[in-house]
């Protein structure tokens, strides 16, 4: 797949990158002191702008009966931007490794459900009766640092309950940050955010064979 960077199809968003994405939600220095004590679970030293949370949601896609999940929804920011845009609160299921993350995820998502645990395991921590109900993945995991291996590992859970369906993920990176075609996947630049810190891409990733 070529660069999309200039492709005039990408929606750009120009909008302040300093900007509060949604009211509790951002609390920068939560997001980088986890930075610092595991640079490899965050892709980003600050929380993402509310240029990209919107970017992110706007690719939202799911029916009335299904569900959405965050992966390494952080201190929220794209979780609020998913509910202010039309998300049901019961709709939304986060997940979050870092146990002092998914405690401000609860106090600040009410009503969403947060889920404590390893996205690797998200087919055990996900109840059963959503597995397949799911409309959209939405990964602020930073695959890019991880082995190939490992890549796979998180590509797996996400294929094991929302099957066909693949996944948006959010990367700082100026070409694709997954391998795509050796993940046996196809790839496409839905939005770039230039005004982010750093500046940030939405991708989809779909199975090849669900394209």
């Amino acid at each position: 797949m070529t660069d999309l960077l200039h492709d005039e199809r990408i929606h750009h968003d120009v909008t302040a990158p300093n900007e509060v994405p949604g009211p509790g939600t951002a609390n920068p220095l939560m997001f980088f002191r986890r930075w610092l004590a595991n640079p490899l679970q965050m892709g980003s030293i600050v929380p993402s702008s509310g240029a990209l949370c919107r970017r992110v949601a706007g690719q939202m896609r799911r029916a009335p009966d299904e569900a959405v999940i965050e992966l390494g929804a952080g201190t929220g920011v794209i979780s609020r931007a998913l509910l202010d845009a039309g998300l049901p609160a019961e709709r939304l299921f986060v997940v979050e490794i870092v146990p002092a993350m998914a405690a401000h995820l609860r106090r600040v998502l009410p009503g969403v459900n947060v889920i404590e645990g390893d996205a690797r395991a998200l087919p055990e921590l996900l109840p059963a009766q959503w597995h397949g109900q799911i409309g959209t993945v939405v990964c602020g995991i930073p695959l890019v640092l991880l082995p190939l291996a490992e890549q796979r590992r998180f590509i797996d859970a996400i294929e094991a309950v929302a099957p066909g369906r693949g996944f948006l993920h959010y990367s700082y990176c100026a070409t694709s940050p997954l391998p795509w075609r050796r993940h046996r996947l196809t790839a496409r630049r839905e939005a770039w955010t230039p005004l982010n810190f750093p500046p940030a891409s939405v991708w989809r990733y779909r199975p090849a064979d669900a394209a």
